[in-house]
Order: structure tokens, then C-alpha cells, then sequence
């Protein structure tokens, strides 16, 4: 493969909402820079980007793929992400390494809710962009349409850098703004340049003016020039693009038909023009490990190496992939580097340039480029590796907490350790999925960012470990406790013939206050030997294995203080054994006099929503039995701060999407537990009895 320097680099991001055509977009590059030998369609399941036998079946993008091309004495990383929601961790972690994206608008539906939460993460990446209108061969495509939608949404440093000739099935090319020229191109690779046609040229003109205007304001030269009534050369708009580009100044938009291959050379051409290079960015920011303190490198291969590790695979031949972007230094084949995240040193085997699903060996891997490694023991998404001499750790991948949960159980009995071990695999490789083993219900958990991020979840968990799972709503961890007092009495006597049992205990049992810091106090106040010292700690025992049981529903018991306050003893028939069995009775007598309530837990909910939804959001809130506890405007949206139960919200990722249009996000933690209503509690409580009764039979 040609070696390139840092500067020769460019590292591309796609973004876009679920079908504008970003993995046609791709393809089209890849075939056109004739990285590929034919073009790939996501509808024939033949593309470099969309691999995985679930992206081949469901025709979507499902995870980050990365692909190179060369254009031009440049080599571009072609960095693919998903649209869908459900796999936001993936445009995460493919934002945070490259250097620029290209926004995919689909020119029938223009701005869709997709594209501004994308264009938000870009924000947060301070990431330049261009915008490409795909699809403009389709039956209602309209570029006026789509760049007024644009205009719209992210403000006038949207300017057009192309205009269309011909309208949906006649489109034949497109007017290049810059050097004022025709480009038509019938999609096999030939672009044949032109005049501009007369009916196009005023409208040409005009369009033009906002794009000069944005290149001449972004260098003081040219806007000398400019506002001096002189003609601006094609390289000087260039120039000019370029620096407003890179510093998020001005968002370029060009168009073509991705799936017809059309304009895809102009598009390569703004890509290595107009789009920084790694090393027109500022230099990296880390902290130095042992001090904390601040440390940076610069993006050339001089400063000692460093990279960051952005995504983890498993692939079926090498084993575990971890993926990275080296931002400083040079990292070569069959060498070592230090993993200064976790404080070890991996040996670094041969490293690839990721095409698809297809690794390419390399000898090395310099500042600006990405690259893999297989079978790295410590490594994992978001560390940083470096030269041991000069570490470095730098800021991990931002993930979203996984937002939706449900329990998982095997079909066949036996499975469950095939489960386990397979769903941590997977979780290596996605790190918004998560597995947990609830201690209180037993369940297995499995959480992601919706229904069908589990879905393909669990489509490879069959798939890769052959192991078939049925998925079920959680069980709500639901607690017991008292709201009263009472003494009662146990007694545990049985005589058998020969050695009896004996056990004898009288105990206070009271709610413990909120302010408590334990779930459960046990106090021994037993005088006078009433009860021998030795027998104490199992009238504790007694207390609490029934405490785990749980009395009415089967729940554990929480908020309860036990007193030990009398009893008696026989010499010869008592024992640890028989006082346990005692405290036990005495509890569950205890409890049922004690005014017994059902808690469940509660979670704190902030809601990030757009105005106009906010109404229908608060709406459904309290529906939930949600109670809100205020709202406050964050730049264009509102966030809802609440309480909810959490037997209301298991589908709330699945409901907020369904009233906002999927422009609402949230985030829940656990706050505290509360009683549940009666009429709740009482419904609750038959339940387990059904099910308890089920079990015995």
C-alpha cells in the first residue's frame, strides 16, 4: 500500500438519519476512487461497509465500518456510521477520532430528526462539516426544498457549493459553484466538463454569491479582495472554503445521486479540497497519568506515539479487533506499546487498515491514520496506548447509558452459562449494551438504547454462540416493611422423644425512621440470662433469612428496627437451631400486626425534550404516576426533571420516541423507595401469591 504523511490524510465521518443513503454514499466513493470493482447496493446485501450478516438481513447499518480510498494523492478514511438511534454508541465513537463528517440529507424528506441530533454530537465534537443531498434523481426531490430545510435548521453558513442540472429522473449533473462550470456525469466515472447551460446561469450566479461572501470571510486577504469588487480565483475560493470549513465557520452543500453514481468524483474532490487534514487540527489534549496534569501532542510522526482506541470487534478469524486512531508518533508491526488507561504493556502483533469486514496488513500505522490490532489482553474501548516513556491518556469515547432493559432466559435448560459468557463477549463490543444479574429478582438484565438495539442483540448471541434466549419484562424490586408497631411472642417446641427443641423469644418490631442508615437494626435487650448469650446471634439469624424471604409477597423486608426483649430457655432442648426457628415465627407474626406495606422503587427521570413536545411529554408523565419536579430551558430544548416508578417506565424509551418523533432523550437513576398505592399493592401481592402457588405445583 502507498505510504502517505499526516497531511495527505483525511478522516471522514458519515452521519445521517436511518435511509438518506449514507452507506450508498460510501460505496459510491469507494467504486469511484476504484477501491472497489463494483457497486455495492445495501438492498442486494453486497456492500464493503454494511458486512454483518444482521445489516445484510435487515438492509440498515448496525454498526461503525471503515473503509479507505485514494483520491488524488490522498488517502481518505471513510468512517461509516448508523442511523438509527439504537446504535447511537457507534456515530459516538466514530465522531470523537475523525476530522470532519459529511451530513447525508435526503433530498425528498430534507432536515429529518436524525440529521439535528447528529449535527448536535458534530457540535459537541467541534467537528467541520459539508452537507451532501442525496437521492436528488428521486420521484419529489427538490434541492431548493432541502437547502431551504437546511438553512432552517442550522442557520446561513449553510451555502451551496453545487446546483443540479435536470430535475429527478432527467437529473444529468451538476453546476460546480466554484469554478462556474458544468459537470455531467452519467455515474460510470467520466466527468464531462462544460459551460454552464443558459437557462442555468442567472440562478447560478446568485447561488454563487453566498458561497464567495462565506470563502472571502473566513481570510482577511480575500476579504480585502472581495469587498474591492475583485474576481475571486477558484483556488483563492478554495483556500477560503478550507479555513471556514475548519473552523466551523461555513457547512458547504453538494448533492448528487449516491445509488446512479453521480457526482461522486466532485464529491471526492471537495473531500481533499475543501476538508482539514489531521494536521490542520489544533493538537491533541490529554493528561499526563501520574500527575494529572495537562499534556499534548502534535499530529505529526516525530512526537513520541499515542492513539486512542475507539471500537472493539470480535471477528470470526482473528479474533478480538481493537480498533484505534493514532494521533502522534508512528506505531510499527510486532512492537509493544503501553496502555497508560489501565498502566500495562501489550505486545502489538501485525496491524490492518480496516476495508469492511476485510483486514489489509500493514507494516505500520502513523499519526493521523486509523488501524487494528488483534488480540490485545488488557485493552478495551476508550483506553489510550502510547509510548511508555511519554504517556498520555486521553478522554474516552462519551457513551449514553443504556436507556432500555429486559430480562433474558435461556429456551433450552443448560444454557444459562453459554448466556453468560456470550453476552459479556458482546458486551465487550458495544459498550452502551450492558449485563447484569439482579440480586433481589434473580433475573438476568440486559439494557441497551431501545427494542431493536436488543433485538440484534440477541440475533447474535444465536447467531455467534448458538444459544436461543426468550426475553421478558424485569420483575420490579419491590420491598416490604412495616408502618406500625408490635410485641409479639415465638415458641418453638417439639418433643420427639429423646432430645427435644426449645426456643423461646418475645421481640419489639418498629419502622425504622428515614433518616436511618441501615435497612435493618437488631437490638438485644434481654436481661438476666432469659435468653443465653449464645443463642442471640441466631434469634438474629432467624430474623433475618425471613427478612430475604419476605412475609406478604415474597419481597425482602426493609426498614426495620427488631428488639429482643424477653424469652426462655430449657437446659437440655434448647438450641441455636430451635431460637432461630422461634425469632422467625415471632417475625412473621410480628409483621402481619405491624401495618405491612408494599414499597417500590423510584426513579429520578430528566427528560430532554423540544418545546412544542413538551406538554405531551408531561402529559404522559403523569400517567405514569410521575411527579414532576420542575423544568428549565437548555439552549433549544426543555429538560423535565421527575420522579417515576420504575414498574412505569420498563417501555419508556419505546413511548418518549413514539409522542416526540424521536427528538426526546432521557436519562434515569434510582432515587429512593416509596409505598405503592393500596389498590396497587393489593393487586401486586395476589400476583405473587399466584405465582408462588404455581411454583410449589
Amino acid at each position: 500500500m502507498k505510504s502517505y504523511s499526516p497531511g495527505s490524510l483525511r478522516n471522514i465521518g458519515l452521519i445521517a438519519h436511518g435511509g438518506a443513503g449514507k452507506t450508498s454514499v460510501a460505496e459510491a466513493m469507494l467504486f469511484t476512487s476504484g477501491m472497489t470493482d463494483r457497486l455495492g447496493k445495501s438492498d442486494d446485501g453486497n456492500t464493503v461497509m454494511d458486512h454483518d450478516p444482521e445489516e445484510i438481513k435487515r438492509k440498515m447499518s448496525i454498526s461503525l465500518s471503515i473503509a479507505p480510498c485514494h483520491w488524488k494523492d490522498t488517502k481518505i478514511n471513510i468512517v461509516d456510521t448508523p442511523g438509527y438511534f439504537d446504535f447511537v454508541g457507534d456515530v459516538r465513537a466514530g465522531l470523537r477520532v475523525v476530522d470532519g463528517a459529511i451530513v447525508v440529507v435526503d433530498a425528498v424528506a430534507g432536515v429529518e430528526v436524525g440529521t439535528e441530533l447528529f449535527w448536535e454530537f458534530a457540535d459537541e465534537y467541534r467537528l467541520p462539516r459539508m452537507i451532501y443531498v442525496n437521492k436528488i434523481d428521486r420521484e419529489n426531490a427538490s434541492f431548493s426544498n432541502t437547502l431551504d430545510s437546511l438553512r432552517q435548521a442550522f442557520g446561513n453558513s449553510v451555502v451551496p457549493m453545487q446546483m443540479p442540472i435536470g430535475h429527478e429522473a432527467s437529473f444529468k449533473g451538476v453546476v460546480d459553484l466554484v469554478s462556474m462550470k458544468a459537470m455531467l456525469d452519467k455515474g460510470d466515472g467520466k466527468v464531462l466538463v462544460e459551460d454552464i447551460p443558459a437557462d442555468l446561469a442567472e440562478q447560478a450566479k446568485s447561488l454563487r454569491e453566498p458561497l464567495l461572501e462565506a470563502a472571502a470571510e473566513s481570510d482577511d486577504e480575500l476579504i480585502e479582495k472581495y469587498l474591492e469588487g475583485e474576481e475571486l480565483l477558484p483556488e483563492e475560493i478554495v483556500r477560503g472554503l478550507l479555513k471556514g470549513v475548519s473552523k466551523g465557520q461555513v457547512f458547504p452543500v453538494l448533492l448528487g445521486s449516491a445509488i446512479r453514481n453521480q457526482a461522486t468524483a466532485a464529491l471526492l474532490d471537495a473531500v481533499t479540497s475543501i476538508m482539514p487534514s489531521p494536521v490542520d487540527a489544533e493538537s491533541v489534549k490529554g493528561t499526563e497519568p501520574k500527575s494529572g496534569n495537562e499534556a499534548t501532542r502534535a499530529v505529526n510522526t516525530e512526537e513520541p506515539f499515542s492513539a486512542l482506541v475507539f471500537k472493539t470487534m470480535a471477528d470470526p478469524y482473528v479474533g478480538k479487533l481493537t480498533v484505534f486512531r493514532v494521533y502522534s508518533g508512528v506505531l510499527r508491526s510486532d512492537s509493544h506499546a503501553y496502555n497508560a488507561s489501565k498502566g500495562r504493556t501489550e505486545r502489538i502483533g501485525q496491524l490492518f487498515v480496516m476495508k469492511g469486514k476485510h483486514q489489509e496488513a500493514v507494516a505500520q500505522a502513523i499519526a493521523g491514520d486509523l488501524a487494528a490490532v488483534a488480540k490485545l489482553q488488557e485493552t478495551g474501548t476508550g483506553d489510550t496506548l502510547c509510548d511508555e516513556h511519554h504517556p498520555i491518556v486521553y478522554q474516552p469515547v462519551s457513551f449514553p447509558a443504556p436507556v432500555y432493559s429486559v430480562a433474558v432466559a435461556p429456551k433450552a435448560k443448560g444454557d444459562e452459562d453459554k448466556i453468560g459468557s456470550g453476552l459479556a463477549r458482546l458486551a465487550e463490543e458495544d459498550p452502551t449494551f450492558k449485563v447484569e444479574k439482579n440480586a433481589e429478582t434473580l433475573q438476568t438484565l440486559i439494557s441497551g438504547m431501545g427494542d431493536l438495539h436488543l433485538d440484534v442483540i440477541t440475533d447474535r448471541l444465536k447467531r455467534k454462540f448458538g444459544v436461543d434466549v426468550v426475553l421478558e419484562q424485569p420483575k420490579v424490586p419491590y420491598r416490604e416493611t412495616i408502618r406500625g408497631t408490635a410485641r409479639v411472642e415465638g415458641k418453638h417446641k417439639k418433643q420427639t422423644g429423646g432430645r427435644g427443641q426449645y426456643g423461646h423469644v418475645f421481640i419489639d418490631m418498629e419502622p425504622l425512621g428515614p433518616e436511618a442508615e441501615t435497612d435493618f437494626e437488631f437490638v438485644d435487650k434481654i436481661f438476666g440470662g432469659a435468653v443465653p448469650r449464645q443463642y442471640i446471634p441466631a434469634v438474629e439469624k432467624g430474623v433475618r433469612e425471613t427478612m430475604q424471604e419476605g412475609v406478604i409477597a415474597g419481597y425482602p423486608v426493609s426498614g426495620v428496627r427488631v428488639t429482643l426483649v424477653d424469652g426462655s430457655y430449657h437446659t437440655v432442648d434448647s438450641s441455636e437451631m430451635a431460637f432461630k426457628i422461634a425469632s422467625s415465627m415471632a417475625f412473621k407474626k410480628g409483621f402481619a400486626e405491624a401495618s405491612p406495606a408494599l414499597l417500590e422503587p423510584i426513579m429520578k427521570v430528566e427528560v430532554t425534550v423540544p418545546d412544542n413536545f413538551m406538554g405531551d411529554v408531561m402529559g404522559d408523565l403523569n400517567k405514569k404516576r410521575g411527579k414532576i419536579l420542575g423544568m428549565e430551558p437548555r439552549g433549544t430544548v426543555q429538560v423535565i426533571r421527575a420522579m417515576a416508578p420504575l414498574s412505569e417506565m420498563f417501555k419508556y424509551s419505546i413511548d418518549l420516541r413514539s409522542i416526540t418523533q424521536g427528538r426526546g432523550l432521557y436519562t434515569m437513576e434510582f432515587s429512593h423507595y416509596e409505598e405503592v398505592p393500596s389498590h396497587l399493592a393489593q393487586e401486586i401481592i395476589a400476583q405473587a401469591k399466584k405465582d408462588k402457588e404455581a411454583e410449589g405445583k
